[in-house]
Order: C-alpha cells, then sequence, then structure tokens
C-alpha cells in the first residue's frame, strides 16, 4: 500500500487546516482544561489546532511534533502559532521524559500512526499523573470523512486512492479499547459534526483535490475521466441557489485521565477569545 505524505502544508492547510480547526474549537470547549499547562500536540502538521491552543487556552508550554519537515516550516510561520516549539518526531517514540506535560493531544493523526496502540501509549507516557490524553479523529467508516464525497465516486468508478492504515481505529469502540489498554480512566467521548461552505464547485474541487490520496490519482487519469468524476461528484453535493456547497464533517473525541492524582479543575478553561 502507497505511504500517504503531507509535505506540502500551504496545501494541507488550505485543504484540511479549516476542517480541523472548526473541529478543534468544539473539542476544546469539550475538553475545557485549565489554563496555564503544559501541552503537547503530537502530529500537529501545519500548526492549525496549535494556534487553537494558544489563543484559547493560555498554555505554559507548547510542543508540536510531525514526522514533515515541509508541514512544520509552515507551522513555524503561523503568527498565531508564536511561542509553540514545533520539532520533527515520531508519534511512536516521543522524544521526552515520562509525565513532561499535563495534556497530550492528536488531532486527527490516530489512523496514521503505524502502531497506533504504541502512539497511545506514548501520549500516556509524557503525561503526569492526572493529566489529560486526548484525540479527535474523523469518521472514517462510517462517512465521516471530509474527502467522502470525491473518494466514495472514485471507488464507484474503479479507482483506489489511497488511504490511512488503521482507519478501523477512528471508530469510538477502538479508540475506548486503546485509551483502555493505556491505562487511561475516566474515558469520555462524544461526535463532533461541522460543516464548511464553498463559494461554489470549483472551489470545492480546487481545495479538497489537494490531498496527497486524491491528486496523485487525478494527476494519473485521462482528462475524459476527470470530467466524469467531476459530474459524480458535483450531481451529489448539496448546493444553495447561488451555487454555494456545503458540507458536512463528523468526527469521534475521545478523552481520559492519566492514573494518579486527578486532573485539577479551574474557572479558567479554555474559552472563545
Amino acid at each position: 500500500m502507497a505511504e500517504l505524505r503531507f509535505d506540502d502544508g500551504a496545501a494541507y492547510e488550505q485543504m484540511m487546516g479549516v476542517w480541523s480547526r472548526s473541529v478543534g474549537e468544539v473539542f476544546l470547549d469539550w475538553l475545557r482544561p485549565a489554563q496555564g499547562l503544559r501541552w503537547i500536540d503530537v502530529g500537529c502538521g501545519s500548526g492549525a489546532f496549535t494556534e487553537l491552543i494558544l489563543a484559547r487556552c493560555a498554555p505554559s508550554d507548547v510542543q508540536g511534533i510531525d514526522p514533515s519537515e515541509g508541514q512544520l516550516a509552515f507551522a513555524r510561520t503561523r503568527p498565531g502559532a508564536r511561542g509553540a516549539v514545533f520539532q520533527t518526531g515520531d508519534a511512536m517514540a516521543l522524544p521526552f521524559e515520562a509525565a513532561s506535560f499535563d495534556v497530550a493531544v492528536m488531532a486527527l493523526v490516530l489512523v496514521f500512526v503505524p502502531d497506533p496502540s504504541k502512539g497511545v501509549a506514548e501520549l500516556a507516557r509524557v503525561v503526569r499523573p492526572g493529566g489529560l490524553v486526548a484525540t479527535y479523529m474523523w469518521d472514517m467508516l462510517g462517512g465521516g470523512f471530509p474527502l467522502d464525497p470525491i473518494v466514495d465516486e472514485m471507488h464507484a468508478m474503479g479507482l483506489s486512492p489511497t488511504r490511512p492504515p488503521h482507519m478501523e481505529v477512528s471508530t469510538l469502540a477502538a479508540l475506548q479499547d486503546l485509551w483502555r489498554a493505556a491505562g487511561l480512566q475516566q474515558l469520555k467521548t462524544r461526535d463532533i459534526t461541522v460543516q464548511r461552505t464553498f463559494r461554489d464547485f470549483d472551489e470545492f474541487w480546487t481545495v479538497e483535490t489537494k490531498s496527497p490520496s486524491i491528486a496523485p490519482v487525478i494527476a494519473a487519469m485521462a482528462a475524459a475521466d476527470i470530467t466524469a468524476l467531476m459530474q459524480r461528484v458535483r450531481a451529489h453535493l448539496p448546493t444553495d441557489v447561488d451555487g454555494g456547497i456545503t458540507c458536512s464533517a463528523r468526527a469521534h473525541a475521545i478523552s481520559g485521565a492519566q492514573a494518579g492524582l486527578k486532573m485539577r479543575a479551574s474557572r479558567n478553561s479554555c474559552d472563545r477569545p
């Protein structure tokens, strides 16, 4: 199976950054951690969620880890991400000592980790007793992925876009199993549904086909087949009278506490700026 690589931070930001922030805002409202905590954002990518942490949670420290230097280079240019430290790293072997953080998060990452259980175990390892370990992940098997309108029609045409290696861990049941196996307690879960509106079909197509799972397939297609794919996708998209297109996506979220002291409560939890 081909490996998905996210090396273009600007393209990823345009394609997925907007979606990630929409889910991330709801996620932080739900998580409600105290302010002034030490955070690690594993698989931080272009820094969309890292920026939200800084804007809304007044962290004392934020470390962003990602395997792609191209993504990290873009993250470092974000004005709202100043104060975060970004470095390359492996989600299954984080370069930090045990109990280094109060909160460890993954945003839309877990299905890409080669060994998800090891990735979750690492999140738990670097969090102090009573600290939070949390993630949100698109419902890859239940129709919640933002690119499903294109991916579904590709499959109907016999095409095979590259998919994440572990889509099965995007279900709530699988997430709960992983969190329990890592020894995490006080588990909480929820679904998060968000929407995104595109000006017209051309904007939708230009933005969403920047995905590294879709772009190479389209690049190899004959012009007539691309036209046919576009027609199929357009026919199934909800379009308003002005040509605008509003799409929905759904993510599963889970949080758990590291065994030990309870996570301290605070009235100064993450709020909207």
